[in-house]
């Protein structure tokens, strides 16, 4: 409304006209002197010349052309806007979309990788937790001199089992626990024949005792940790797998070990009777030996063995039974 009166004004105000009182919109009539003698001159009834003609556009066409133009405007420019908001919300939910959807699939096998490695960890870290306690280092004085090994408390007698050669010949067998405490330990009894002995120790307060697993549920494959203190290192875990079962090997000895469990885990000198474990912290088997190159005389890297627990329950539970005759 305000829009059209500015219209309509406009035209006398762009002209250049002077602001006069006369009334607004009428049109202008032509200026008639005045008689020189009292009725010497009557105005014709008609102007002599043609009638001025108002430049005021009219108001009825011009305001609906305006108003036409803006609707037909407006119309266009919603109708574009509308499009271009249409369009760019297409493009950015497809964009989301894919840019969701591709992630989607590899984060998925990420998380399953990852969730897979983290799993793993968790299980090595706690079995090594649960196991750790009861893995000691035996300190072994012969005629001959110190010698280390290790050994695995099996009950809350303070029962410790561990390898015949070990402790084979042996004048004094000290046990140092995980807290670094040292214990003096008393031979209970041996087995040469499957290089097994059992030394026992007093039996002290919150002793940590391992389970023994099943080795006859063993399979080739499965992911098994050695506990033990190799070269005297104390508490070292070594990770690998069950490379084969039921192998014969023997000892330097002469002693022959049958059904013996093969891993890569690393096995050193030290790491003989410690403990092999699956990866619930079960005993499954006990270091024994590892293969030795005969071209080099070295120890095979990757190539151990260890005695499975079924025979190791077995000799122990007889020579503790032997012992408490």
């Amino acid at each position: 409304m305000f829009q059209e009166q500015n219209e309509f004004y406009s035209p006398y105000q762009g002209q250049g006209q002077p602001s006069s009182s006369a009334p607004v919109g009428t049109l202008d009539r032509p200026v008639i002197p005045p008689p020189s003698e009292p009725g010497a001159f009557q105005p014709p009834r008609h102007p002599s010349g043609p009638l001025p003609v108002s430049t005021r556009p009219r108001r009825g066409r011009g305001g609906a052309i305006i108003v036409l133009a803006l609707v037909l405007a407006l119309i266009f420019g919603v109708g574009l806007f509308a499009g271009w908001v249409f369009a760019g919300n297409g493009s950015r939910t497809n964009t989301t979309s894919q840019t969701t959807a591709a992630p989607s699939a590899s984060q998925t096998s990420s998380s399953a990788s990852s969730s897979g490695g983290n799993s793993l960890e968790a299980q090595q870290e706690a079995a090594i937790a649960t196991i750790e306690p009861a893995v000691v280092e035996l300190d072994v004085t012969t005629a001959q001199g110190q010698q280390i090994g290790s050994g695995v408390i099996i009950d809350t007698n303070g029962d410790i089992v561990t390898n015949d050669h070990v402790v084979s010949g042996a004048q004094t067998v000290d046990v140092v626990l995980k807290d670094g405490a040292t214990l003096h330990a008393q031979l209970i009894g041996n087995d040469p024949a499957d290089d097994l002995a059992v030394v026992r120790i007093p039996p002290f307060a919150h002793m940590s005792v391992a389970q023994i697993g099943d080795s006859s549920k063993l399979t080739v494959g499965q992911e098994v940790l050695a506990i033990g203190n190799p070269l005297g290192i104390t508490e070292t875990a070594t990770e690998g797998i069950i490379s084969a079962l039921n192998r014969s090997v023997t000892e330097s000895s002469g002693t022959t070990i049958s059904h013996a469990i093969q891993t890569d885990a690393p096995i050193n000198p030290g790491n003989s009777g410690g403990a092999l474990i699956n990866l619930q912290g079960q005993l499954v088997g006990i270091p024994t030996l590892a293969a030795v190159n005969t071209e080099s005389n070295t120890p095979a890297n990757g190539v151990g063995f260890a005695i499975p627990s079924s025979l190791v329950e077995t000799v122990a539970h007889q020579l503790i039974q032997q012992a408490n005759q």
